[in-house]
């Protein structure tokens, strides 16, 4: 069971702190999806996890190891990351942007073994689009082209996989179908899932853990319930909000009602200021 966490780590974007001295230890074989408005750091916070960002203060662990320290395959092999803007070549078809997948395991001349194959096939399997295989990216749907990328990183056959808004520009099906994806490959592969989610039911109902993130630190953590409540809403999204639990899925879903007025926004503040940032179970 891998483990990946975060100790007082400070990321800089642009000359600006970004992230903020963040502890965070992510739950094994577990979804956790980081939750949080624009530029709150999420996006930044999951680079860094994934080796991609060099600290400005703290680090990144892996086992135990500090992460920026560890060798670049070796940390391939373990976590795997979909970032949002990813390009491939012209005419790629989708078996072979899976074989970039395998670069990690590769031997020193760089060719495909049996089980490069057989994890490839693998891969294609769970994200049930082995029908498109032979099929160049281009011409693949914007749904079909995202599973596509993210049977990549499953083939990478890493323990921990982090994605960087995977829904984004999807359409609701789509969305669904790519979440579904992910939630049985946790179950039935019991992978450590990151996620990154604007969509905050969907975050509820597809997470076992939730962070929020306010201005590059933690606000709240914890399990759905813990985290998806009114205070919640108000004090890191800004918004007024009732909060129920869907009579299917059982999660909690919140119905945004009107911006949080400025003066709301001040008394949150100051009561923010005297108690400190609010976390669920795990703490920080």
């Amino acid at each position: 069971m891998i483990q990946l966490k975060s100790k007082s780590l400070s990321l800089r974007y642009d000359g600006d702190e970004v992230v903020r001295q963040l502890s965070l230890e992510l739950p094994a074989n577990q979804i956790t999806t980081l939750i949080g408005p624009n530029g709150s750091g999420k996006s930044t916070l999951l680079k860094g996890l994934a080796r991609l960002m060099k600290p400005t203060h703290g680090a990144a662990y892996l086992d135990g190891q500090e992460i920026h320290k560890m060798n670049t395959r070796e940390v391939a092999r373990r976590v795997s990351i979909l970032t949002q803007q990813v390009d491939a070549p012209d005419g790629l078809v989708v078996r072979e942007l899976l074989a970039y997948g395998r670069f990690p395991h590769a031997n020193w001349l760089g060719y495909s073994s049996q089980k490069d194959l057989q994890a490839i096939d693998r891969a294609l399997d769970i994200a049930g689009i082995a029908h498109l295989a032979d099929r160049p990216l281009g011409e693949l749907s914007g749904g079909q082209r995202q599973l596509a990328w993210i049977s990549m990183t499953l083939a990478q056959d890493a323990e921990i996989m982090l994605l960087d808004e995977p829904t984004t520009f999807l359409d609701l099906a789509h969305q669904l179908e790519v979440l579904n994806v992910l939630q049985r490959l946790q179950q039935e592969h019991q992978r450590t899932i990151v996620l990154v989610l604007h969509d905050i039911n969907q975050a509820a109902r597809f997470s076992h853990y939730m962070v929020a993130l306010r201005e590059g630190e933690i606000a709240w953590q914890g399990s759905p319930a813990e985290v998806m409540t009114t205070e919640m809403l108000s004090q890191v999204f800004g918004v007024e909000a009732e909060v129920s639990n869907d009579a299917t899925t059982h999660a909690p879903y919140c119905v945004p009602i009107r911006p949080v007025s400025r003066q709301s926004k001040s008394d949150d503040g100051d009561r923010e200021s005297s108690h400190g940032n609010r976390s669920g179970a795990g703490g920080n």
